[in-house]
Protein backbone atom coordinates (compact mmCIF):
# COMPACT_ATOMS: atom_id res chain seq x y z
CA UNK A 1 0.00 0.00 0.00
CA UNK A 2 1.39 3.42 -0.91
CA UNK A 3 1.76 6.16 1.70
CA UNK A 4 -0.99 8.24 0.11
CA UNK A 5 -3.46 5.35 0.08
CA UNK A 6 -2.47 4.48 3.64
CA UNK A 7 -3.27 8.04 4.72
CA UNK A 8 -6.60 7.97 2.90
CA UNK A 9 -7.48 4.75 4.73
CA UNK A 10 -6.62 6.33 8.08
CA UNK A 11 -8.68 9.41 7.16
CA UNK A 12 -11.69 7.22 6.41
CA UNK A 13 -11.19 5.28 9.66
CA UNK A 14 -11.05 8.53 11.61
CA UNK A 15 -14.28 9.67 10.02
CA UNK A 16 -15.91 6.35 10.92
CA UNK A 17 -14.79 5.91 14.53
CA UNK A 18 -13.76 9.31 15.79
CA UNK A 19 -13.55 13.04 15.46
CA UNK A 20 -10.72 15.27 14.41
CA UNK A 21 -10.17 17.33 17.53
CA UNK A 22 -8.62 20.73 17.14
CA UNK A 23 -7.56 22.32 20.43
CA UNK A 24 -5.53 25.48 19.81
CA UNK A 25 -4.58 27.57 22.82
CA UNK A 26 -6.64 25.12 24.85
CA UNK A 27 -7.25 25.54 28.56
CA UNK A 28 -5.39 23.04 30.71
CA UNK A 29 -8.37 22.49 32.99
CA UNK A 30 -10.47 21.51 29.95
CA UNK A 31 -7.92 19.23 28.28
CA UNK A 32 -5.97 17.64 31.17
CA UNK A 33 -6.37 15.98 34.56
CA UNK A 34 -3.77 16.30 37.30
CA UNK A 35 -3.11 12.69 38.25
CA UNK A 36 -0.58 12.73 41.07
CA UNK A 37 1.55 14.93 43.28
CA UNK A 38 -0.76 15.83 46.18
CA UNK A 39 -1.06 19.50 45.24
CA UNK A 40 2.35 19.85 43.61
CA UNK A 41 0.78 20.25 40.17
CA UNK A 42 -1.24 23.44 39.67
CA UNK A 43 -3.35 24.93 36.90
CA UNK A 44 -3.09 28.72 37.01
CA UNK A 45 -3.97 31.90 35.10
CA UNK A 46 -7.51 30.84 34.25
CA UNK A 47 -6.31 27.56 32.76
CA UNK A 48 -3.54 29.04 30.58
CA UNK A 49 -0.59 27.82 32.66
CA UNK A 50 0.26 24.51 34.32
CA UNK A 51 3.17 23.98 36.70
CA UNK A 52 4.70 20.78 38.05
CA UNK A 53 6.80 20.69 41.20
CA UNK A 54 9.22 18.15 42.66
CA UNK A 55 10.47 18.04 46.24
CA UNK A 56 12.11 15.30 48.29
CA UNK A 57 8.73 13.76 49.13
CA UNK A 58 7.15 13.57 45.68
CA UNK A 59 7.04 14.74 42.11
CA UNK A 60 3.85 15.45 40.15
CA UNK A 61 2.15 14.75 36.86
CA UNK A 62 -0.85 15.13 34.57
CA UNK A 63 -2.50 13.41 31.61
CA UNK A 64 -4.83 14.37 28.78
CA UNK A 65 -8.54 13.72 29.04
CA UNK A 66 -8.54 12.56 25.40
CA UNK A 67 -6.76 9.72 23.66
CA UNK A 68 -5.34 10.37 20.20
CA UNK A 69 -4.73 8.15 17.18
CA UNK A 70 -2.38 10.14 14.93
CA UNK A 71 -2.08 13.90 15.03
CA UNK A 72 0.06 16.98 15.57
CA UNK A 73 0.71 17.84 19.23
CA UNK A 74 2.39 21.06 20.42
CA UNK A 75 3.31 22.12 23.93
CA UNK A 76 5.43 24.98 25.24
CA UNK A 77 7.67 24.11 28.22
CA UNK A 78 10.04 26.03 30.44
CA UNK A 79 12.29 23.58 32.26
CA UNK A 80 13.71 23.44 35.79
CA UNK A 81 16.40 26.14 36.06
CA UNK A 82 19.74 26.06 37.88
CA UNK A 83 21.06 22.81 39.26
CA UNK A 84 18.51 20.36 37.87
CA UNK A 85 20.76 17.29 38.08
CA UNK A 86 18.85 14.10 38.87
CA UNK A 87 15.49 15.47 37.73
CA UNK A 88 13.53 14.35 34.68
CA UNK A 89 10.73 16.29 33.01
CA UNK A 90 8.86 13.80 30.84
CA UNK A 91 6.38 14.76 28.09
CA UNK A 92 5.12 11.89 25.96
CA UNK A 93 2.31 10.01 24.26
CA UNK A 94 1.54 6.51 25.50
CA UNK A 95 -1.04 3.73 25.48
CA UNK A 96 -1.26 1.22 28.33
CA UNK A 97 -0.28 -2.39 28.93
CA UNK A 98 2.67 -4.68 28.29
CA UNK A 99 2.44 -4.17 24.52
CA UNK A 100 1.98 -0.40 24.72
CA UNK A 101 3.05 2.18 22.15
CA UNK A 102 4.87 5.33 23.23
CA UNK A 103 6.49 8.45 21.75
CA UNK A 104 8.84 10.20 24.21
CA UNK A 105 10.36 13.54 24.98
CA UNK A 106 12.33 13.39 28.24
CA UNK A 107 14.45 16.25 29.53
CA UNK A 108 17.32 15.07 31.71
CA UNK A 109 18.54 17.72 34.14
CA UNK A 110 22.16 18.66 34.75
CA UNK A 111 24.45 20.71 36.94
CA UNK A 112 24.26 24.49 36.60
CA UNK A 113 26.04 25.59 33.45
CA UNK A 114 25.88 22.17 31.79
CA UNK A 115 23.31 21.50 29.07
CA UNK A 116 20.09 19.56 29.44
CA UNK A 117 19.93 16.27 27.53
CA UNK A 118 16.79 15.86 25.43
CA UNK A 119 16.06 12.13 25.29
CA UNK A 120 13.71 10.74 22.60
CA UNK A 121 12.39 7.23 22.14
CA UNK A 122 9.72 5.34 20.20
CA UNK A 123 7.97 2.21 21.52
CA UNK A 124 5.82 -0.13 19.48
CA UNK A 125 4.13 -3.22 20.89
CA UNK A 126 6.05 -2.77 24.12
CA UNK A 127 9.46 -2.59 22.47
CA UNK A 128 11.54 0.59 22.75
CA UNK A 129 15.34 0.79 22.76
CA UNK A 130 15.23 3.38 19.96
CA UNK A 131 16.89 6.23 21.82
CA UNK A 132 18.31 9.37 20.30
CA UNK A 133 19.60 12.13 22.56
CA UNK A 134 20.36 15.77 21.89
CA UNK A 135 21.64 18.93 23.49
CA UNK A 136 19.78 22.11 22.61
CA UNK A 137 21.03 25.27 20.92
CA UNK A 138 19.45 27.51 23.58
CA UNK A 139 18.82 27.59 27.32
CA UNK A 140 15.50 25.72 27.79
CA UNK A 141 15.11 27.15 31.30
CA UNK A 142 15.24 30.85 30.37
CA UNK A 143 11.96 30.96 28.45
CA UNK A 144 9.21 28.80 26.96
CA UNK A 145 10.00 26.75 23.85
CA UNK A 146 7.71 24.64 21.69
CA UNK A 147 8.15 20.85 21.58
CA UNK A 148 6.04 19.10 18.95
CA UNK A 149 5.23 15.60 17.74
CA UNK A 150 3.76 14.82 14.33
CA UNK A 151 2.50 11.23 14.22
CA UNK A 152 1.01 9.84 11.05
CA UNK A 153 0.91 6.44 9.31
CA UNK A 154 4.24 7.01 7.55
CA UNK A 155 6.45 8.67 10.15
CA UNK A 156 6.90 10.31 13.54
CA UNK A 157 8.67 13.67 13.55
CA UNK A 158 10.00 15.37 16.67
CA UNK A 159 10.30 19.17 16.48
CA UNK A 160 11.83 21.84 18.70
CA UNK A 161 10.60 25.37 17.92
CA UNK A 162 9.55 24.14 14.48
CA UNK A 163 12.97 22.62 13.71
CA UNK A 164 12.91 18.84 13.15
CA UNK A 165 15.37 16.99 15.35
CA UNK A 166 14.32 13.41 14.62
CA UNK A 167 12.31 11.49 12.05
CA UNK A 168 11.26 7.90 12.76
CA UNK A 169 9.87 6.19 9.65
CA UNK A 170 7.42 3.33 9.43
CA UNK A 171 9.48 0.16 8.79
CA UNK A 172 6.66 -2.38 8.68
CA UNK A 173 7.77 -3.36 5.18
CA UNK A 174 10.86 -4.98 6.74
CA UNK A 175 9.02 -6.54 9.66
CA UNK A 176 9.35 -3.82 12.31
CA UNK A 177 6.14 -2.91 14.15
CA UNK A 178 4.97 0.72 14.11
CA UNK A 179 2.58 2.61 16.41
CA UNK A 180 -0.65 2.76 14.45
CA UNK A 181 -3.44 0.86 16.22
CA UNK A 182 -3.36 1.96 19.85
CA UNK A 183 -4.76 5.37 20.84
CA UNK A 184 -2.42 7.25 23.17
CA UNK A 185 -2.88 9.87 25.85
CA UNK A 186 -0.49 12.73 26.54
CA UNK A 187 1.35 12.39 29.83
CA UNK A 188 3.79 14.66 31.60
CA UNK A 189 5.60 14.41 34.90
CA UNK A 190 8.46 15.91 36.90
CA UNK A 191 10.22 13.32 39.02
CA UNK A 192 13.45 12.29 40.69
CA UNK A 193 15.57 9.87 38.63
CA UNK A 194 18.99 10.45 40.11
CA UNK A 195 19.78 6.74 39.87
CA UNK A 196 20.29 7.19 36.10
CA UNK A 197 19.34 10.62 34.71
CA UNK A 198 22.56 12.63 35.06
CA UNK A 199 25.86 11.04 33.97
CA UNK A 200 24.36 7.59 34.43
CA UNK A 201 23.44 8.29 38.05
CA UNK A 202 26.82 9.62 39.17
CA UNK A 203 25.38 13.07 39.93
CA UNK A 204 22.60 13.02 42.52
CA UNK A 205 19.75 15.44 43.10
CA UNK A 206 20.72 18.37 45.35
CA UNK A 207 17.64 18.62 47.55
CA UNK A 208 18.84 21.92 49.01
CA UNK A 209 17.77 23.40 45.65
CA UNK A 210 14.20 22.05 45.98
CA UNK A 211 11.44 22.59 45.18
CA UNK A 212 12.08 22.18 41.45
CA UNK A 213 9.46 23.45 39.02
CA UNK A 214 8.65 23.18 35.30
CA UNK A 215 5.96 25.20 33.49
CA UNK A 216 3.65 24.49 30.54
CA UNK A 217 1.54 26.71 28.29
CA UNK A 218 0.01 26.97 24.78
CA UNK A 219 -0.99 23.34 24.35
CA UNK A 220 -2.54 22.53 20.98
CA UNK A 221 -3.66 19.28 19.41
CA UNK A 222 -4.84 18.71 15.85
CA UNK A 223 -5.55 15.03 16.06
CA UNK A 224 -7.88 12.11 15.59
CA UNK A 225 -9.84 11.36 18.79
CA UNK A 226 -11.20 7.78 18.79
CA UNK A 227 -14.72 7.10 20.03
CA UNK A 228 -15.60 10.77 20.21
CA UNK A 229 -19.27 11.58 20.56
CA UNK A 230 -19.01 14.20 17.83
CA UNK A 231 -18.64 13.36 14.17
CA UNK A 232 -15.93 14.31 11.71
CA UNK A 233 -16.73 16.88 9.11
CA UNK A 234 -15.51 16.26 5.59
CA UNK A 235 -15.50 19.90 4.57
CA UNK A 236 -12.40 21.37 2.96
CA UNK A 237 -11.43 23.39 6.03
CA UNK A 238 -11.22 20.26 8.15
CA UNK A 239 -9.24 18.37 5.55
CA UNK A 240 -6.82 21.25 5.12
CA UNK A 241 -6.25 21.45 8.86
CA UNK A 242 -5.28 17.78 8.89
CA UNK A 243 -2.27 18.18 6.61
CA UNK A 244 -0.27 16.29 9.26
CA UNK A 245 -1.74 13.05 7.89
CA UNK A 246 0.67 13.30 4.94
CA UNK A 247 3.34 15.47 6.52
CA UNK A 248 6.91 14.77 5.49
CA UNK A 249 10.11 16.77 5.55
CA UNK A 250 10.80 18.95 2.52
CA UNK A 251 14.36 19.70 1.38
CA UNK A 252 14.74 22.69 3.70
CA UNK A 253 13.50 20.69 6.69
CA UNK A 254 15.82 17.82 5.79
CA UNK A 255 18.75 20.21 5.86
CA UNK A 256 17.67 21.54 9.26
CA UNK A 257 17.39 17.97 10.55
CA UNK A 258 20.92 17.21 9.31
CA UNK A 259 22.20 20.39 10.99
CA UNK A 260 20.71 19.39 14.34
CA UNK A 261 21.94 15.82 14.14
CA UNK A 262 25.45 16.87 13.10
CA UNK A 263 25.88 19.55 15.77
CA UNK A 264 23.62 18.59 18.69
CA UNK A 265 23.00 14.83 18.67
CA UNK A 266 24.91 13.17 21.51
CA UNK A 267 23.58 9.60 21.22
CA UNK A 268 22.04 7.47 18.47
CA UNK A 269 21.12 3.84 19.03
CA UNK A 270 21.80 3.17 15.36
CA UNK A 271 25.52 3.92 15.80
CA UNK A 272 26.05 2.14 19.13
CA UNK A 273 28.04 -0.90 18.02
CA UNK A 274 28.94 -1.85 21.61
CA UNK A 275 25.27 -2.14 22.46
CA UNK A 276 24.44 -4.08 19.30
CA UNK A 277 27.54 -6.21 18.56
CA UNK A 278 25.50 -8.63 16.45
CA UNK A 279 24.27 -5.87 14.16
CA UNK A 280 22.07 -2.81 14.39
CA UNK A 281 18.26 -3.08 14.68
CA UNK A 282 16.44 -3.48 11.39
CA UNK A 283 14.68 -0.11 11.62
CA UNK A 284 18.07 1.63 11.48
CA UNK A 285 18.08 0.89 7.74
CA UNK A 286 15.03 3.11 7.22
CA UNK A 287 15.97 5.75 9.76
CA UNK A 288 19.54 6.63 8.78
Amino acid sequence: MTSSSNSRLVLVMCFMISAFGIAIGAKFDQEFDITWGDGRAKILNNGDLLTLTLDKISGSGFQSKNEYLFGKIDMQLKLVPGNSAGTVTAYYLSSQGATHDEIDFEFLGNLSGDPYTLHTNVFSQGKGNREQQFHLWFDPTADFHTYSITWNPQRIIFYVDGTPIREYKNSESIGVSYPKNQPMRIYSSLWNADDWATRGGLVKTDWSQAPFSASYRNFSANACIPNSSSSCSSNSATLTSNSWLNEELDNTSQERLKWVQKNYMVYDYCTDSKRFPQGFPADCVQNN
